[in-house]
């Protein structure tokens, strides 16, 4: 069969063919690791948070709302003893991180750098999608920069603890939606035009930047037993839509309300493809870097763009370039 172009360039249809590659009994024993999940009090993150403190890892919460986050710490805690029984004690905690700013980024890194502790998992989790046009703390669009440009400073304010603690895992949350990045990918000179792109296009342009700069990192680290890989979590009952009605309105909010009870995984199902990444002994056995999965942990090509090494380094040096340009000596 011979499908049409638009097929053959994306993605999102395939989401729905592929079978479950990986499950909570496959997740290894964690004791003695650990682990950052950025937004790890709701959805994913907190599944996610769940699932490897219930395996023996100790997890940072890295959190914008300190309230937020000891509240989903201390529920996160007892869902462990109650579906957990025999797992060790639960050993979570909280790093304040707000990714809507780079000098806060950096402080986060330097803060979880003072415990001493060693940094085996890095899951960039956090994000927001298709929220009306806002710049950040440092006057960049908002959805690239809480998306991209905030993990990319904390990252980097990690890696070289990351790396000391080899093996370890970077897993760098996408999304499908990349796939409706603007004409040509990213571009640089207009990142801040309100006029240029709609709402979904700007999320996509952001997911897309994560596809990019995960690539762009595992290509760096090729030659250290520290693997990132990207994940798409696929179509999740979390809270990422809530900027839905004020974007799209009433009647399409209802609309994907429905959607969302008939067809929505749950978090804990959603938050597979990245414990993938994170945990799976595959991820080491096989040297899998670079690569991009779906649901649930299948790997798949993501749309061609993605793999245009000029764009990656071009991403880089833009988003190093605006760093400095933000961080406070």
């Amino acid at each position: 069969m011979v499908l049409p172009s638009f097929l053959k360039k994306t993605s999102f249809w395939k989401t729905y063919l592929k079978g479950a590659h990986y499950s909570h009994d496959k997740i290894p024993d964690l004791s003695g690791k650990v682990a950052i999940i950025t937004g790890a009090n709701t959805g994913l993150g907190y599944a996610t948070m769940v699932a490897l403190g219930a395996h023996g890892a100790h997890v940072i919460a890295a959190c914008r709302s300190e309230q937020r986050a000891t509240e989903a710490i201390e529920k996160a805690k007892q869902e462990i003893k109650t579906n957990y029984p025999n797992a060790p004690e639960p050993n979570l905690e909280f790093l304040q991180l707000d990714l809507n700013d780079i000098n806060n980024c950096a402080q986060a890194a330097k803060n979880f750098l003072r415990k001493s502790l060693p940094l085996h998992i890095l899951i960039n989790n956090s994000g927001i999608m298709n929220t009306p046009f806002a710049l950040s703390a440092d006057g960049i669009e908002q959805q690239l920069a809480v998306n991209h440009v905030g993990h990319f400073v904390f990252t980097m304010g990690l890696l070289q603890k990351i790396k000391e603690s080899q093996p370890s895992r970077i897993v760098v949350l996408s999304s499908l939606g990349h796939e409706q990045h603007p004409k040509g990918g990213i571009d640089f000179e207009s990142v801040n035009d309100e006029t240029l792109l709609d709402p979904a296009t700007r999320y996509g342009r952001s997911k897309l930047a994560n596809i990019l700069f995960g690539k762009a990192l595992a290509r760096r680290l090729k030659d250290e037993r520290v693997y990132v890989n990207i994940a798409h979590p696929g179509f999740v009952a979390t809270e990422l839509a809530r900027s839905t009605e004020e974007v799209y309105g009433k009647f399409l909010t209802v609309v994907l309300d429905y959607l969302t009870m008939a067809a929505a995984m749950k978090p804990e199902v959603g938050a597979l493809t990245q414990l993938y990444c994170a945990t799976s002994p595959e991820i080491e056995n096989l040297d899998i870097r670079g690569r991009y999965f779906i649901p649930i942990a299948n790997e798949l090509e993501p749309n061609p763009i993605a793999f245009d090494e000029d764009l990656q380094e071009r991403l880089w040096t833009w988003t190093e370039d605006t760093v400095k340009e933000k961080l406070k000596a």
